[in-house]
């Protein structure tokens, strides 16, 4: 193993800009010669999750790695949250995530990413972003749900 950390470039259309965008990555090297890097932290609009191992490749007009598939997912999901009502301190919003065991990380005061690990029960957590939802306090998205976290 190599164990180097090193960034990773995703190109994609992120539906919660509305636009064509760009997100680096840090990313544990794997085994550098098969492309193969573990995620190291939560996207903020990729439809990946932390601890998905995937291929990049060394891209020569980017000058950098550039991601071009998963190849073995984590279990994790990604959930993004937009906030509506700036009343409420997007860090307090994260708190009540993070009580049910998930990591989180602000991008700004109306936007943050939830990482939900692979062995967390989503229900309730999905029970309280429908509230929040239902509230107006929140809209969110589930750009990477694991097979671990589906529902009917």
């Amino acid at each position: 193993m190599d164990n180097q950390d090193v960034k990773i470039l995703f190109k994609f259309f992120s539906n919660v800009l509305d636009e064509w965008t760009v997100e680096t990555m840090w990313a544990e090297t794997i085994n550098a010669e098969k492309g193969l890097y573990k995620l190291s932290n939560i996207p903020f609009y990729a439809s990946v999750s932390c601890d998905d191992i995937v291929f990049a490749e060394y891209d020569q007009d980017e000058e950098r790695l550039v991601y071009r598939k998963t190849i073995e997912h984590s279990g994790n999901s990604t959930i993004q949250v937009v906030v509506v009502n700036k009343e409420i301190p997007a860090n307090d919003l994260r708190e009540v995530f993070n009580d049910f065991g998930c990591e989180s990380e602000k991008f700004n005061e109306g936007y943050f990413v939830i990482e939900i690990p692979a062995k967390v029960d989503y229900t309730p957590i999905r029970q309280k972003l429908i509230e929040l939802e239902e509230q107006e306090i929140i809209y969110y998205s589930e750009p990477n749900l694991s097979n671990n976290h589906f529902y009917e």
